[in-house]
């Protein structure tokens, strides 16, 4: 068998993730901004509560299915990197610089500038602050998480446990005053299925993107799959019910916000969360959601703080950066890439001063990543056939149903996001290819035989 016999990557990191952390990454991770601010955008562009729950619910299980078939790929190569290395592995090496490049460029940096984006604006609300303090509160959070992420793996494991379980409270209360306490609930129609916005397709096509965002985050797991304590039996149990976790979370408290405002008034919320909770527990219930937002948005942003920085270690292990010593570099005290979070927090900070509009970050960290899981979804059937033989301790299941599922979803993603936001498409599209100068270049003047921050080049 020649499963990964291209290249060698000795990584660093030690083990000490265990299987239980994994899962709790995988809700802490998830479980962020998008529960709380998404309705927004997926109620204005479908209008009604029918064509918004469908929207919820394609996009919990196109998740759903990205991550069983991911467990697959990741207990096959269960290294620091994820979705970069796999992509490496399946295809080739220039395709997994990208998918690293616009992970280090793109969809971390967009994605966490998003979550303090939002925190800012939250804080603000709940402290009644002037809203020029949004985005100083917003560069805070990153630097605060920067120190919280370089202490080591067991204060991020405890700092996400914490938020994990405290961000439940907000969730929980919406859904039982919002279900069950509710003096004046709201109908929620189901059908007939209808959309008011825009047409069916455009509609269907910018909700699922948005809810796409909100169910996003699973992969993160895989990027410190080489500190999972035996990965082969807990990166596809944190996955599979972690996202089953998400999914019930999600849906459920929808149904709840159908139950207080309507679909014309969540699609003109900023703040549904805590525009909810004001309507159905008055201002101490709202103080109440909106502070377990703030922790919840803080144990999202931990989470993806975290994976970020394996990435561009990851690309400099394979010396595909300039400074690639620098990047690699491991502090000794904690285990962690420092230099490389140094460098993704200070993209995260850039696009958070200069780029400060949620729904555009968002939109663009969804399609660039979603380009990138659709080829991994099509690498399951490669991996299949090129390593037949392979122990495998896991298998995605309902094979090759769930993969075509998780293809045939990523594919109206791309397109028809290109179709319906061509200037975020168009703005993706080159933000990662202006890496590839910096890849040709790397692995035109490196020797064959040099190696980086533990690189051995295979046989």
């Amino acid at each position: 068998m020649d499963t990964q016999k291209s290249i060698k990557i000795n990584d660093n990191l030690e083990r000490n993730v265990s299987g239980f952390s994994a899962y709790v990454m995988v809700i802490g991770t998830v479980i962020g901004t998008g529960i709380f601010f998404k309705p927004q955008a997926i109620f204005a562009a479908t209008g009604t509560a029918s064509l918004g729950l469908i929207s919820w619910v394609i996009g919990c299980f196109l998740g759903l299915c990205g991550g069983l078939i991911i467990a697959e790929i990741g207990v096959l190569i269960p290294e620091t990197g994820g979705l970069m290395t796999y992509i490496e592995k399946i295809y080739s090496k220039p395709l997994g610089f990208m998918v690293g490049w616009a992970q280090t460029i793109v969809f971390y940096p967009i994605r966490k500038a998003a979550s303090a984006v939002v925190f800012g604006i939250q804080a603000v609300a709940l402290f009644g602050l002037d809203q020029k303090y949004a985005i100083p509160i917003a560069v805070g959070l990153t630097l605060y998480l920067f120190f919280i992420n370089l202490s080591g793996n067991k204060v991020i494991d405890f700092s996400i446990s914490i938020a994990t379980f405290l961000k439940f409270v907000p969730i929980v209360l919406i859904i039982l005053f919002g279900l069950f306490f509710n003096s004046n609930p709201e109908p929620v129609q189901i059908l007939p299925i209808t959309v008011s916005s825009h047409p069916l397709l455009q509609g269907l096509s910018l909700s699922i993107l948005a809810s796409l965002y909100a169910t996003d985050g699973w992969i993160n797991i895989t990027n410190i799959a080489g500190e999972i304590k035996d990965p082969q039996k807990n990166i596809p149990r944190a996955l599979t019910f972690g996202l089953l976790t998400v999914s019930a979370a999600y849906l459920i408290i929808n149904v709840a916000y159908l139950r207080v405002m309507s679909p014309a008034e969540l699609a003109s919320s900023a703040t549904v969360g805590s525009d909810v909770a004001l309507k159905l527990m008055g201002e101490l219930g709202r103080k109440v959601v909106a502070v377990g937002i703030l922790i919840s948005i803080l144990g999202s942003h931990t989470g993806f703080t975290r994976a970020s920085w394996r990435v561009p270690y990851a690309l400099a292990l394979r010396d595909w950066l300039p400074y690639s010593n620098w990047f690699a570099k491991v502090s000794k005290k904690h285990q962690m890439p420092v230099n490389s979070g140094i460098f993704i927090t200070v993209i995260t900070v850039t696009a958070t001063i200069f780029l400060p509009n949620f729904n555009v970050l968002t939109d663009i960290g969804s399609y660039v990543i979603w380009v990138f899981y659709t080829m991994a979804f099509v690498g399951i059937f490669i991996l299949r056939k090129r390593w037949p033989d392979a122990e495998r301790f896991y298998k995605v299941p309902m094979y090759p149903f769930i993969p075509i599922i998780g293809v045939l979803g990523g594919v109206f993603v791309i397109i028809s996001t290109t179709i319906y936001q061509p200037g975020i498409a168009l703005l993706s599209i080159a933000l990662v290819l202006i890496g590839l100068p910096i890849y040709f270049y790397k692995t035109k003047h490196a020797k064959s035989d040099t190696s980086v921050g533990g690189i051995e080049n295979g046989k």
